[in-house]
């Protein structure tokens, strides 16, 4: 994945600074716009990437976990980098609505064409990774957003060419802006859940809870708690009630091995208690 990361960065840096230079050149705020968006997602590739690279070093000292928790921090940071690029486009849309002025369409639509297939590409990289991986999601969803984005102001630029309506443009920045928005949202609400130490998207809690209660010999399933060490690991603990615990380390071999291939948990720790003194509020007693 790091091939990936570093051909994507390379490629949409060249794009950025390119779209950027034919925008200002023809004044086309649509492709400004795209430009603006397009290095935002640069940074994003760039913490993406550095986040992979921080998640594989060991844990030491009083980081107990190591930093795998970096790209959780990585996708929240890429949301937050994108709705921040959406107030500057939409701000400077709003702007040129009011006060229209020509741009020159068939350098723009070749601009764009270009950035449909860099950004196309660089969405492909990712795609098999984008399914299991939050923070690679991100850098897809990205990737793919700007093609149709870049594909939008291809056919903007057409448009205005054929019309002569100046606010095709501006139109365009805030319609790109609508678009980021859409596509990050999923990604900031995820982001933050994971930050706050939920159960990640895809696993039932509930579906965890009755697999454990329903364990040879369990009378109570309490403290069970589910959370995110990274965008692909999963950490879990829960207490046991099992007040005859004979076998106990069969038991808990394969209840944890269960836990991984079930429901993608591959950090449990069970403990087991033999009476009910600790299974109080939340404690959930086997009928």
């Amino acid at each position: 994945m790091g091939r990936a990361f570093a051909i994507g960065v390379i490629l949409n840096t060249a794009f950025v600074a390119a779209e950027a230079g034919v925008g200002f050149w023809t004044g086309s705020l649509s492709l400004l716009a795209d430009a603006g968006h397009n290095l935002s997602d640069v940074l994003s590739l760039l913490l993406a990437w550095g986040a992979t690279i921080l998640a594989r070093r060991a844990p030491a000292g009083r980081r107990t976990y190591g930093m795998r928790k970096a790209t959780i921090l990585a996708s929240l940071a890429n949301a937050v980098l994108l709705l921040v690029a959406v107030g500057a486009i939409a701000s400077e849309s709003v702007h040129r609505l009011l006060q229209p002025s020509p741009v020159e369409s068939d350098l723009v639509m070749l601009t764009a064409a270009l950035g449909v297939v860099i950004n196309g590409a660089t969405a492909l990289l990712f795609m098999r990774g984008a399914h299991s991986d939050l923070n690679v999601r991100g850098a897809f969803l990205h990737m793919a957003a700007d093609a149709g984005v870049s594909l939008a102001v291809v056919v903007g630029a057409f448009a205005m060419s054929r019309t002569g309506l100046l606010w095709i443009d501006p139109a365009l920045g805030l319609l790109i802006a609508a678009v980021i928005v859409f596509g990050t949202w999923g990604l900031l609400r995820d982001s933050v859940d994971l930050v706050l130490d939920a159960a990640p998207r895809g696993i039932d809690v509930d579906a965890v809870r009755g697999y454990l209660a329903g364990l040879p010999g369990v009378e109570g399933v309490h403290d069970l708690h589910v959370w995110a060490l990274s965008t692909t690991e999963t950490a879990m603990t829960a207490h046991l009630l099992r007040p005859n615990n004979d076998g106990a380390d069969a038991l808990l071999q394969s209840a944890s091995a269960e836990l991984a291939v079930r429901f993608r948990i591959g950090h449990a720790t069970l403990q087991i208690e033999t009476d009910d003194a600790g299974c109080g509020v939340g404690c959930a007693k086997v009928a």
